[in-house]
């Protein structure tokens, strides 16, 4: 609880552009004045971030959290739990979409177990085990985590940003892997936004109908089972949350507090941000939403968070894959802002007004 409490204590607000000296760098450039869009406002905000008009973006780390989830023997999944066991294995052996996409924009991927339900034999440079436990535990039934468990969860995700820190980093992205998590994700949206368990909830890998309304049902019997507390956002995860979704909240609140743009992906990495945002609502400045997912309640968090997407593909794949699409924008957008021309550099005639 300590590192916890340290981390948040230390988060400032972000401040778009106090001196105006991004703006008048826009502005000298050899474009007309607002011509480049968000590619702008990305810019400015990570510049913003980052407290620096020159900064680059060298260092790009991407954090694949996988935890296993107990309340996958209500049938809430297409897909059986090995699955996420073996995407790990998959993700350490360089074949899944965010390795393809990861060494396309020259990104890190870090998987980290943070709850798998067995295990791991494996062993990679960039594989990192901060095991809270075997799987959550059924929710339905009861709490799905300790408190205790959900804090360290928090703790393990902001011990894994200190330490890539110590490598350079400039910014980061939050993905997932777990068979069944977009059960928990929808009960925390549910909770936090105050929110209807039908409309919060989707058909994650692919439920038909009658499994879509299994799962709504299963969502709002543990919420009625353990009655978690909007107010206690570290109460909710313990009661409806995961391993690894605690394990992004985490990776958000370290990184605001070291001042790194993190660039989430889509519902179960926003899951976590919704937590990380209900202890210290000064993260959101620094949150960037890369895209839009097709499950349903992604539109709805990222409401609460005030976040516009960059893109809108009907991705529902999750690992990380929208962020590194949303990483490689906002570094495109930086390299604008720092690599183009201004009026007098390309003797272009400036506007008359």
């Amino acid at each position: 609880m300590k590192l916890l409490k340290h981390t948040t204590e230390h988060i400032q607000e972000v401040v778009i552009d106090p001196y105006g000296d991004i703006k008048a760098k826009f502005n000298a450039l050899a474009i007309p004045g607002g011509s480049l869009g968000r590619l702008e406002e990305l810019a400015t905000v990570y510049t913003s971030i980052r407290d620096s008009v020159n900064c680059t973006i060298k260092h790009k780390t991407i954090f694949t959290m996988a935890g296993d989830h107990g309340v996958v023997e209500e049938g809430v999944s297409a897909f059986p739990q090995q699955v996420t066991r073996e995407m790990v294995k998959n993700f350490l052996s360089g074949g899944a979409a965010i390795n393809v996409l990861a060494r396309h924009i020259g990104a890190k991927v870090i998987v980290v177990d943070c709850g798998v339900a067995s295990h791991l034999e494996l062993t990679g440079p960039h594989f990192q085990i901060r095991k809270i436990g075997l799987g959550t535990k059924n929710m339905v039934k009861g709490p799905a985590m300790s408190r205790e468990d959900a804090i360290h969860s928090l703790e393990a995700g902001i011990e894994l940003l200190e330490e890539e820190l110590k490598e350079g980093l400039d910014i980061i992205g939050v993905g997932d892997m777990g068979i069944a998590n977009t059960t928990p994700s929808s009960a925390i949206l549910a909770v936090l936004g105050k929110l209807d368990v039908d409309m919060a909830t989707g058909r994650g890998t692919g439920l038909d109908g009658d499994a879509l309304q299994r799962k709504i049902s299963v969502i709002k019997k543990a919420i009625q089972v353990n009655q978690p507390d909007p107010n206690d956002p570290i109460g909710v995860l313990a009661k409806v949350g995961g391993y690894e979704i605690g394990g992004i909240a985490g990776l958000c609140l370290g990184a605001a507090r070291r001042r790194i743009p993190i660039v989430l992906d889509g519902f179960i990495s926003t899951a976590g941000a919704l937590i990380a945002h209900a202890i210290e609502p000064k993260i959101k400045g620094y949150l960037i939403a890369s895209h839009i997912s097709a499950e349903k309640g992604h539109k709805l968090m990222l409401q609460l968070l005030d976040k516009i997407p960059l893109l809108d593909l009907n991705l529902r794949l999750g690992e990380g894959t929208g962020a590194a699409l949303g990483i490689n924008l906002i570094e495109a957008s930086v390299k604008l802002l720092n690599e183009m021309a201004t009026f007098q550099e390309a003797g272009v005639s400036e506007p008359n007004i």
